[in-house]
């Protein structure tokens, strides 16, 4: 009965200490900013490049 207590312990400790060290090993300053990148400009009704009902 301890030995499987004792080994549900330990298993409980490595998960512990794997979920610590990822979460504590990224970058010494953190996540880079952001950078928002705009959205294409929109294409004008009846553009080659739409792939609509433009007749052939």
């Amino acid at each position: 009965m301890w030995l499987i207590l004792l080994e549900a312990l330990a298993a409980l400790a490595l998960l512990v200490f794997f979920v610590w060290w990822t979460m504590f090993s990224g970058r010494r300053k953190g996540e880079p900013p952001a950078q928002v990148a705009s959205p294409p400009p929109p294409t004008p009704p009846g553009s080659p490049g739409e792939g609509g009902d433009t007749p052939s």
